[in-house]
C-alpha cells in the first residue's frame, strides 16, 4: 500500500503533511481527494461530526474506509454508511485497538462457541484520564493515548470539548471503544436505553450511566468516567462482565484478566502478562491494509459493531436530555 493523497484544512499545515509523508497529491477539499485517480481506500480522521459526510463521499466513489472512532455521532448516519458499504462490497473498519489483543480475541472465540450460553446481563465499564481534554480543552497527548510519539501539530482541543463539534463528550470520545468491543464480542442488538450524564463543570459529559435493554431480553449497565488521575502513561479501565445461561465471562484490560466460569464446573483462566491489556493500535491499520489487498476477509473491528455503538450512544444522549427511556 502507498500513501497517495491527503486532505486537511490549512495550506501551511497541509504542505507540512505532504512533505513529511511524501504524498503525491494534497488538497483542502474532501471532494477533490476522493476523486483522485488510483485510490483504493481512505482513512477518515476528521472531527467526529464530519465522519459521515467524508465517509459517504469515499464510499460513493467505491473506496474502502477506515475511521477514527467514533464511527459517527448519529444512528441514521451509521446505518446509512453500513448499508452503502454492504451494497458496494466495501470494507469499513473502526480502529478499536483492544480488539487485536490475543486475550480479547480468545474471548471472542469463547463467546462465538457459546461458552456462556445465551447472554442475559452485561456490565461494561470504561474510565480514562482525559478530564483536562473534555473539561478545559487542554490536549495532553501522552495522557490521552500513552503513545504521543513524534507529531507535527496537536489536534484542535475544541474537537473534544465543544459539543457542537464533538457531538458529545465521554460517550463519543471513549465509550465508543468499550461499547464497540461489547457489540463485537457479543453480537447483541440494543433496543432501548435510559441514561444519566454529568458534565461536572464541563460543556460535555464527563460521566455516563446507562441502563440498556437488548433484543432477545438481555439487559445491562454501561458506565463511563473521564476523570482517572493520570499516572505516567494513560491508565485506562476497561472491564466487561458477561453473564449467560451457562456461565460468566470476565474481561479486564487494565488488570489483564480473562476468565471463563461455567455452571457445569468447567472454568478457564488465561495466564497473562501484567501489561497484556495496555492499549496499542498497530493491529487495525494492518488489518485494514490486508482487507483492501484481499489477503484476508476477517475484519476484527467491523462497521456493523461500530454502528451498534453509535445507535446506543445516540439514544443515550437523547435520553440524558429528555429524562425518558429512548428507543434505538
Amino acid at each position: 500500500m502507498e500513501l497517495a493523497a491527503v486532505c486537511r484544512l490549512g495550506a501551511a499545515e497541509l504542505q507540512q503533511v505532504k512533505d513529511r509523508f511524501g504524498f503525491r497529491f494534497a488538497t483542502q477539499s474532501a471532494e477533490e481527494l476522493v476523486a483522485y485517480s488510483g485510490l483504493d481506500a481512505v482513512v477518515v480522521s476528521s472531527p467526529h461530526t464530519l465522519h459521515h459526510a467524508h465517509a459517504k463521499l469515499a464510499l460513493q466513489k467505491g473506496l474502502h474506509v477506515m475511521f477514527e472512532k467514533p464511527f459517527c455521532t448519529e444512528a441514521v448516519h451509521a446505518v446509512e454508511l453500513v448499508r452503502l458499504a454492504q451494497e458496494r462490497n466495501l470494507h469499513l473498519l473502526v480502529p478499536y485497538g483492544w480488539h487485536y489483543k490475543p486475550f480479547v480475541q480468545q474471548a471472542k472465540k469463547w463467546l462465538d462457541a457459546g461458552a456462556i450460553g445465551a447472554i442475559q446481563y452485561v456490565l461494561c465499564h470504561m474510565a480514562s484520564p482525559i478530564r483536562d481534554l473534555l473539561q478545559h480543552g487542554r490536549f495532553q497527548a501522552e495522557r490521552v493515548s500513552g503513545q504521543a510519539g513524534d507529531v507535527l501539530f496537536q489536534p484542535d482541543p475544541k474537537t473534544w470539548s465543544d459539543p457542537k463539534i464533538a457531538g458529545g463528550g465521554y460517550g463519543h470520545a471513549q465509550l465508543s471503544h468499550s461499547t464497540g468491543m461489547l457489540f463485537w464480542l457479543t453480537g447483541l442488538v440494543p433496543e432501548s436505553v435510559y441514561a444519566l450524564m454529568s458534565a461536572a463543570n464541563a460543556r460535555v459529559d464527563l460521566y455516563d450511566a446507562l441502563s440498556v435493554r437488548f433484543a432477545g431480553g438481555a439487559i445491562g449497565t454501561i458506565s463511563g468516567a473521564g476523570t482517572v488521575p493520570p499516572i505516567g502513561k494513560a491508565q485506562y479501565q476497561v472491564d466487561l462482565r458477561l453473564f449467560g445461561s451457562e456461565g460468566l465471562l470476565m474481561l479486564d484490560c487494565e488488570r489483564a484478566r480473562l476468565e471463563l466460569r461455567r455452571h457445569d464446573g468447567r472454568h478457564e483462566q488465561l495466564d497473562l502478562a501484567p501489561d497484556a491489556g495496555a492499549y496499542s493500535c498497530e493491529g487495525p491499520p494492518h488489518n485494514f491494509v490486508e482487507l483492501v489487498l484481499g489477503k484476508t476477509t476477517m475484519n476484527h473491528a467491523p462497521g456493523e459493531a461500530a454502528m451498534r455503538s453509535v445507535q446506543l450512544l445516540d439514544a443515550a444522549y437523547r435520553s440524558a436530555t429528555s429524562g425518558q427511556v429512548e428507543n434505538i
